[in-house]
């Protein structure tokens, strides 16, 4: 029997009643396992009505409140880690150590957001005239919502709400509908911590529920992890409907290898960087420049590597990289590789005949390595989203950095090399929103925030972090005066100065 994964609305489990249902693969096997509830126009406003229903008190709630529900649905998270992850590899097919650490990241924000309080501090400011004292606060929203991407269900979900709430605000989330189990449990878990009924929702959909939610009028911001193309739309679109926006796009990340690097950690970087989670990541390394006469041997050293890698189901232990998360998606990440020579590529691996014994229909492909990739071809000019690596060859630092830098994303990007003057510079010229030095996928972590620059980010505000606490809360000054209880008419008792 076909599992079924329906809204979780107002504290509980809501059956779709659109009649409209999403196809969920197994991606080791091909096989339909679960359908999904798609929302309506009105199951949508029926999430919101319940978020904005809870926000009358959830809003006035105590920071203690907040913060002790969320300690519990900490330990909660911590310990079914393993069967959350078991749901994103049955759905996504990335292995289980991924899954987990998939978790573990999503974990460090709820750590944060547990401790929200300080981040919540207000300002004051005594005497600036005679009697007169001016304090700057930050209150939440009301609803928000977060529309989040297939690659990480659990994680990019966990970027967004735990600050929203601890924040005061409610929350309705539209994840993936390729993997939208990891969600659900989640969901169960913060009930079971407490959280008030409708803090929390979750509504499954396409296009109608995604468009519901920009233009609804009691939705007050949206958040957003996806490709570009959606993110500038998801940021046009909730922006003339007057909400605060945070749409965080695609990318093309660089790697730039100066030829003092150490080769085999910078090789062992870029495998690791371009190949983990099948390169289904906007954080992956997708285009390595190599510097100078450097190439050759990097590009050696990363193919030795990656032949090592072992390809295979998501729950089995060996396997190092899973599938793609639908066969439309693999057959699009193969057309890169399929069609490079002809745009000037050196074909170093092909991974597109790949296939699993015994697990013939699953959505395969191998590892694919190309160098000498021109900038004009489509491997380098497009954010594949799958385990495909350029190599880019360039004569000096400066040719690199200009190459990198010539590029419409801004998401991260490394360097890799022994020379902290060279490391410096790039840290400073390189139009990227976040850099690593000798560190391939610079993620932060939770206490700073995420987020690119140029076509990876539309608004104002990275998320997570400090960013997060300000996106979803907004400030106000209050200046007061109070006459001093010196200045009373006489006969009228203050009660000022009482001593007991």
């Amino acid at each position: 029997m076909t599992k079924i994964v329906n809204h979780w609305i107002g504290g509980k489990t809501v059956e779709g009643a659109s009649g409209t249902y999403g196809p969920v693969t197994d991606p080791s096997t091909g096989a339909v396992t679960t359908k999904v509830a798609f929302a309506s126009v009105d199951e949508v406003d029926a999430a919101v009505a319940a978020a904005k229903e809870a926000y009358l008190t959830w809003g006035q709630s105590s920071l203690a409140q907040r913060t002790s529900i969320l300690f519990k649905f900490r330990a909660l998270l911590d310990a079914n880690r393993d069967a959350i992850a078991e749901l994103i590899t049955a759905e996504h097919g990335k292995v289980h150590s991924d899954a987990l650490g998939e978790v573990a990241r999503g974990l460090e924000i709820v750590d944060l957001a547990c401790g929200i309080n300080v981040q919540l501090k207000g300002e004051l400011s005594t005497q600036v005239a005679s009697r007169v004292d001016v304090a700057s606060i930050r209150q939440p929203l009301g609803v928000v919502a977060g529309i989040t991407p297939f690659n990480f269900p659990a994680m990019v979900p966990m970027w967004m709400f735990p600050m929203a709430i601890a924040c005061g605000n409610t929350f309705v989330l539209k994840p993936s509908e390729k993997d939208p189990s990891a969600s659900i449990k989640i969901a169960e878990l913060l009930a079971e911590a407490g959280l008030p009924d409708g803090v929390f929702n979750v509504v499954h959909g396409d296009k109608v529920a995604v468009d519901r939610l920009l233009e609804h009028p009691d939705v007050k911001a949206v958040s957003f992890v996806g490709s570009t193309p959606i993110a500038r739309y998801i940021h046009t679109t909730a922006s003339a409907a007057g909400k605060r926006v945070q749409a965080l796009g695609g990318a093309k990340n660089h790697m730039l290898v100066l030829p003092d690097a150490d080769l085999d950690a910078a090789a062992d970087a870029a495998v690791s960087a371009a190949y983990g989670s099948a390169g289904e990541r906007c954080m992956a390394i997708s285009a390595v420049v190599a510097v100078g006469a450097i190439g050759d041997e990097l590009v050696e050293k990363i193919r030795e590597r990656a032949e090592k890698i072992k390809i295979g189901p998501g729950n089995d232990p060996t396997s190092e990289m899973g599938p793609l998360i639908t066969a439309a998606h693999r057959d699009k990440v193969a057309s890169y590789v399929e069609g490079a020579a002809a745009e000037g590529c050196e074909v170093v691996l092909d991974g597109t005949g790949y296939t699993v014994d015994g697990f013939e229909d699953g959505h395969w492909i191998g590892i694919s390595l190309l160098d000498k990739v021109p900038t004009g071809a489509k491997a380098y000019q497009d954010e594949i989203f799958g385990p495909v690596l350029c190599v880019l060859r360039a004569e000096t630092y400066e040719e690199g950095v200009a190459l990198i830098n010539s590029s419409p994303f801004g998401n991260g990007t490394a360097i890799f090399t022994r020379d902290g003057g060279a490391a410096r510079r790039f840290q400073l010229e390189i139009e990227a929103g976040m850099v690593g030095v000798n560190v391939p996928i610079p993620v932060p972590v939770g206490y700073h925030s995420f987020g690119g620059w140029k076509d990876s980010l539309f608004g104002d505000h990275h998320i997570y972090g400090n960013d997060g606490t300000h996106f979803y809360t907004r400030g106000k000054v209050v200046t007061t005066r109070w006459p001093d209880p010196a200045d009373a008419p006489s006969g009228v008792d203050l009660g000022f100065p009482r001593n007991h």
